[in-house]
């Protein structure tokens, strides 16, 4: 992961995003972009944006919010071409649903979810700047009214004339944001936005806060490389031997990436368990 620099960021970060979706009215007004409704109110589930889960044992820097109907929100910056974003998708519905479950609620009072993506890259690569998903019946093709929709926006479309003018313009900044020297544009929302990032990079605290779930990030990154080779090794090993619990615990507690990939490397050339313990 290439570290970036905290005032260099641009709305297509995903820290900078939820930064600054974490304003009500600014989630607002994309989610009335995306959707293309109008959308009265929104309160931003805070606990969910920018923020470090030990349950999910990392970093969500995705956007949770409900509006006055009860209707719930995912929304995330996407930058890098991803070939499961539609199976991303449903697995955010279904933590959403998961959550209204556990707070009571019964199958027939889930509420409606919205989960948006907005891409800095064509997801299904048709040239269109946003792309609706929902669940139909194959035989009669009529719409499944089971409150479960996905809405990808794409910042390279190519059917402008297809797209509301003021959605246009915020495709165009999120494309063109730290690309080129300066946003030309009018459009007061887009402004909006920048003036409000440009206020968010001279606040300390939230610069502190970045450099704090980078280097928790980094460590998840290390931590789930170190699982990844233990496990190589440990399959190595039992292929060939009965590994003892002992050694096993002392393999998994070993933190060190170049011992386990030497110790790797190891049991692919020992004819015994002994000379694996003797030179490891």
């Amino acid at each position: 992961m290439i570290k970036r620099n905290f005032k260099d960021l641009t709305i297509r970060d995903a820290f900078m995003f939820a930064a600054v979706m974490s304003d009500p009215e600014i989630c607002r007004r994309v989610l009335e972009l995306a959707l293309g409704i109008p959308i009265s109110e929104v309160h931003i589930q805070t606990e969910k944006t920018m923020s470090y889960h030990s349950e999910y044992h990392g970093v969500r820097l995705d956007v949770y919010a409900a509006d006055v109907n009860r209707t719930r929100f995912n929304v995330e910056m996407q930058v890098t071409l991803q070939k499961f974003l539609s199976k991303r998708s449903r697995y955010y519905h279904d933590q959403i649903d998961m959550d209204a479950l556990l707070t009571g609620n019964s199958y027939e009072d889930l509420p409606d979810t919205y989960v948006i993506f907005i891409c800095d890259f064509d997801p299904f690569g048709d040239g269109l700047y946003r792309y609706s998903t929902g669940t139909y019946c194959e035989e009669t093709g009529n719409r499944i009214n089971d409150g479960v929709k996905t809405i990808y926006l794409n910042a390279h479309g190519k059917n402008r004339k297809d797209i509301p003018e003021k959605l246009l313009e915020f495709l165009d900044y999120v494309k063109n944001t730290g690309r080129r020297k300066e946003i030309s544009t009018a459009d007061p929302f887009v402004r909006h936005l920048q003036n409000t990032i440009d206020t968010i990079k001279q606040d300390r605290s939230m610069e502190e806060r970045y450099m704090l779930l980078e280097e928790m990030m980094r460590n998840e990154k290390q931590e789930g490389r170190q699982e990844i080779a233990v496990q190589f090794l440990l399959d190595s090993l039992n292929s060939k031997f009965s590994v003892s619990t002992a050694l096993s615990k002392k393999i998994s507690s070993e933190t060190d990436m170049n011992k386990l990939q030497s110790w790797f490397q190891l049991s692919l050339k020992v004819t015994s368990l002994e000379d694996f313990e003797k030179n490891m």
